[in-house]
C-alpha cells in the first residue's frame, strides 16, 4: 500500500504539473469515489468497476476519464483516456458523473488496484483533476465448491451409516428367528417327550391292571402287548 500512496502522489504532481504549464487557475474542485473492493466469481468472464464524481463549479463539458492499474510492483496507464488495449478494457458512462470501467476475458492476473481519474482539462484549478483511492479487484483461481463437497461427504456418511444400521438389524433380525425357531424346536421336542413318557407309564399301568384281572380269575390273556410298542389311543 506504500506504493500505491507513492503512485497516487505521482499522479497528483503530474496534474499539478499541467495545471502549473497552463497557468490559470479557477474554483473547479472535483470529488472521486470508487468501491474499496471487488470480487469476481471464477467463473465470470467480465468485470464493471464504476467510478463516482462530483464536480463543484466547473465547466459543464465532460471531463476526461482515465484509468490506471496498479500491481505490487508496476502499474500501467489503461485509459488515458483513450485504452491501449479496447478489445480488454472499455468505459462506459452510466450517467453524467457515472462512470464504469469494463474489463473483458477476465482473468486471475487482473486481479490489481483499478484507480479511476477524472480531469476537467479546460480548468488550471489544482482540484479540477482528481484520482479516487482505488478499487482492489480479485478474482478467485477455480477450485472445487468447498461447501458441496463436504455436503456430498456428510450425505455419503449417512447412506453408509443408514446401510449399516439396516444390516445390523436385518441380521439380528434372522439370528433371533433362528434361535425363537430352535428354541421352539426344543420345546416342542421336549413335550413330545413328555407325552411319550406320560403314555408309556399310563400303558404300563394298563397293563399291570390287566394282568391282575386275568390273575384273579385262574387265566392269562392270550398274548399281552409288548411294552415296548407305542400305540396312539
Amino acid at each position: 500500500m506504500a506504493s500505491f500512496n507513492k503512485f497516487q502522489q505521482v499522479l497528483m504532481l503530474a496534474f499539478d504539473w499541467i495545471l502549473y504549464s497552463a497557468g490559470v487557475t479557477d474554483n473547479c474542485h472535483v470529488t472521486v469515489t470508487q468501491p474499496r473492493f471487488q470480487e469476481a466469481e471464477h467463473s465470470a468472464h467480465t468485470a464493471l468497476l464504476p467510478c463516482v464524481f462530483s464536480a463543484q463549479g466547473c465547466s459543464p463539458a465532460q471531463p476526461q476519464v482515465l484509468w490506471f492499474r496498479f500491481f505490487t510492483n508496476k502499474h500501467e496507464d489503461l485509459c488515458t483516456p483513450e485504452c491501449i488495449n479496447r478489445q480488454k478494457f472499455k468505459v462506459q458512462a452510466s450517467s453524467e458523473n457515472h462512470y464504469s470501467l469494463q474489463i473483458n476475458d477476465l482473468t486471475v492476473n487482473d486481479s490489481a488496484v483499478y484507480v479511476c481519474g477524472i480531469a476537467f482539462s479546460d480548468s488550471g484549478s489544482p482540484h479540477s483533476k482528481q484520482t479516487g483511492d482505488g478499487t482492489v479487484l480479485t478474482k478467485t483461481a477455480e477450485r472445487h465448491n468447498t461447501e458441496e463437497f463436504i455436503s456430498m461427504i456428510i450425505i455419503s456418511t449417512l447412506l453408509l451409516l443408514y446401510c449399516i444400521t439396516a444390516f445390523t438389524i436385518l441380521t439380528v433380525y434372522k439370528i433371533k428367528r433362528k434361535l425363537l425357531k430352535k428354541s421352539g424346536n426344543e420345546e416342542q421336542r421336549t413335550e413330545n417327550c413328555k407325552i411319550s413318557s406320560g403314555r408309556k407309564i399310563f400303558r404300563a399301568i394298563a397293563q399291570e391292571l390287566q394282568k391282575q384281572h386275568y390273575a384273579e380269575h385262574g387265566r392269562q390273556p392270550d398274548h399281552l402287548e409288548d411294552d415296548t410298542v407305542y400305540q396312539n389311543r
